[in-house]
């Protein structure tokens, strides 16, 4: 088996396929769970806590020099990372409710008892009767 055709049969597998479409629709996930915490979670937190814009947040650790042009300035910004991880926060809960939907449909599903044997053909009837029939006879 050629190289060429081992990655075409690997590509082409329903895992492989699944995958992907499953990074690309959390990768656009992403960017509504970015949006969803910038613009509608933190500015209300920023108005309770007295307009504070947490993303701008940090720890000034050298401050900049007005005199040169060279960008010197060293800070921590935990803003930034109290957004980063209360967007964490989200896509946990969301994927948690998921997996929980899912589990609990699976649960249902095993619960719900096996579907009653479809009658027998014709055919499988009167290989019945005929099975039958040699058990009945005598044994010589």
């Amino acid at each position: 088996m050629s190289l060429m055709s081992e990655f075409r049969e690997f590509a082409i597998k329903g895992n492989v396929v699944d995958l992907a479409v499953g990074v690309i629709i959390g990768a656009a996930f992403n960017g509504i769970v970015k949006s969803l915490v910038d613009q509608v979670v933190m500015p209300p937190i920023g108005l309770v806590t007295g307009g504070i814009d947490f993303s701008k947040l940090e720890w000034v650790l050298r401050a900049e020099n007005p005199a040169t042009e060279a960008i010197e300035k060293v800070a921590i910004q935990y803003g930034a990372f109290l957004n980063t991880v209360i967007q964490f926060l989200i896509v946990a809960w969301v994927v948690f409710m998921v997996v929980k939907g899912i589990n609990t449909l699976r649960r249902q599903q095993a619960a719900q008892p096996d579907p009653a044997p479809a009658a027998p053909t014709a055919t499988e009837s009167l290989l019945i009767e005929i099975r039958d029939e040699l058990k009945a006879r005598p044994k010589v």
